[in-house]
């Protein structure tokens, strides 16, 4: 038998949940189950797949409450679940949008006259998709759409953290025969995730970079190929010349939307030297006006902090950077409300790169804010870093933002913005250092991962080849 695992509410500090991880044996049997119906969900070409999908995005409006309701209390936040959902949605009527063009096979001639090309390519049977616990939601079927759509079976493994959302959308999923033969959600911790890796043909994970260490491994003794998307220690960059009212809104937001608990959130802030008093105090001032979500959900912006292994390492860093000499001007500690551990926005200067704050993923709402004296410097400390996710760059001229921008080590940068990333999809992006594995989640990279091409190699007359042997008499 296994184990059943407690969760706890973000919002009480109370375990009011349990989940019930499935035996190895029955996980596989989920397995082998969705690899048959696989089979038929291929045969249905990209415009039964499409309707099936559709159908399922209008179940999940019609019991979109008990999906918000769930992922309230997964969270214990309301407008950033809202936006997930939505975000959800969208990315639905995306994928199916795109994928019938993805999917077109070419044909042409080659570099030898009698031979043509056909190129064409068929999906992986089962895909696998670990996913974490900031975003429950989102990033659990952030893989999953265009996956279904290639034509693979997929099943997911969200966060032992924040399971409430798997029982409402499967409710939505068993409405839809056709796609419940090629889509699954399972409860559990690292030991059914490892398992899963067992049973697929791809994965997907999105979380630690330790975490991940351990996926890419299991993944390369299976041969199977994997897709990792890490940490981040996100950097923004102010140049002399930014707007600054726009500059600090959009840092602010980008360091502590859902309590800084993203991959993608701002978590650490260069500021050229001229500008650097006016920068910090109106992230300061801008900063007193984001309320918690406390008492209720309804009261701020800011949610609790999900994970309350989490809320240490906010804890800890702050209490590394102070001992090291770091000023603390906003916010500054981790409270326990109600049960629950919040951090409010919190904006520290005379921080280097000794202190954790600076160099480890802190995933909370802290703004250090540390000046630069040359352009050369500030690209020199966003690139101390072992990530290299995304970073933000503000500057009057586009032309010199993009000039710093070929120089900071990152697969995406958000120019006089932060966390573009998070709100549109289009661009292709690799993660840079430990921050990441394989290919673009993001463009039309995105959707071709799920497939191994196929090349047909036609020749097209009944002549002998000129590089065969001479074999007549």
């Amino acid at each position: 038998m296994t184990k059943p695992i407690e969760v706890r509410n973000p919002r009480t500090g109370k375990f009011d949940y349990v989940i019930i991880p499935p035996p190895p044996k029955f996980l596989s049997h989920q397995c082998h189950r969705l690899r048959r119906g696989q089979i038929h969900w291929q045969e249905l070409g990209i415009e039964g797949r499409i309707e099936a999908i559709q159908q399922w995005k209008q179940a999940i409006l019609a019991n979109r409450k008990q999906l918000t309701d769930a992922l309230v209390n997964d969270t214990g936040r309301l407008s950033t679940s809202v936006l997930e959902i939505d975000s959800f949605l969208h990315g639905i009527d995306r994928w199916c949008n795109l994928a019938p063009q993805l999917l077109q096979e070419t044909a042409k001639n080659t570099s030898i006259p009698f031979i043509a090309l056909q190129q064409t390519a068929v999906p992986y049977s089962l895909v696998g998709v670990i996913s974490p616990w900031n975003f429950p939601l989102l990033l659990s079927t952030f893989d999953t759409i265009p996956a279904l759509l290639a034509g693979s079976a997929v099943i997911v493994k969200p966060s032992e953290i924040t399971p409430r959302f798997v029982a409402p959308l499967i409710t939505t999923l068993n409405t839809i025969p056709k796609l419940r033969d090629v889509l699954n959600f399972v409860e559990g911790a690292g030991q059914t995730g490892a398992a899963l890796i067992e049973d697929v043909d791809l994965v997907c994970f999105t979380g630690s970079v330790e975490v991940g260490h351990v996926v890419a491994e299991a993944a390369a003794r299976n041969f199977i190929p994997a897709f990792l998307e890490l940490g981040g220690k996100d950097p923004a960059i102010v140049l002399e010349s930014a707007d600054l009212d726009l500059a600090t809104s959009a840092i602010l937001w980008g360091s502590v939307v859902n309590s800084g608990q993203s991959c993608l959130s701002i978590e650490r802030i260069y500021v050229a030297e001229s500008i650097f008093p006016e920068v910090y105090h109106q992230l300061v001032a801008k900063s007193s006006r984001v309320q918690l979500a406390y008492p209720a959900v309804e009261s701020g912006e800011l949610g609790p902090i999900i994970s309350e292994n989490q809320a240490a390492i906010i804890n800890e860093h702050l209490q590394d950077a102070i001992s090291k000499g770091a000023v603390i001007h906003c916010g500054g500690k981790v409270e326990k409300l109600g049960g629950g551990w919040w951090c409010r926005p919190t904006v520290l200067t005379e921080v280097d790169h000794s202190m954790k704050v600076m160099t480890e993923e802190t995933f909370g709402p802290i703004m250090p804010v540390m000046p630069f004296s040359t352009v050369e410097k500030a690209i020199d400390l966003a690139n101390d870093s072992i990530y290299g996710l995304s970073a933000a760059i503000f500057a009057e001229s586009e032309e010199l933002a993009l000039e710093v921008g070929m120089q900071i080590d990152v697969g995406a940068i958000s120019i006089n913005d932060t966390c573009l990333t998070a709100m549109m999809h289009e661009g292709e992006k690799n993660a840079f250092k430990f921050s990441g594995l394989g290919g673009s989640h993001m463009g039309a990279a995105g959707f071709k991962r799920f497939m191994r091409k196929k090349a047909f190699l036609i020749k097209t007359n009944t002549n002998k080849d000129p590089w065969w042997f001479n074999d007549e008499e």
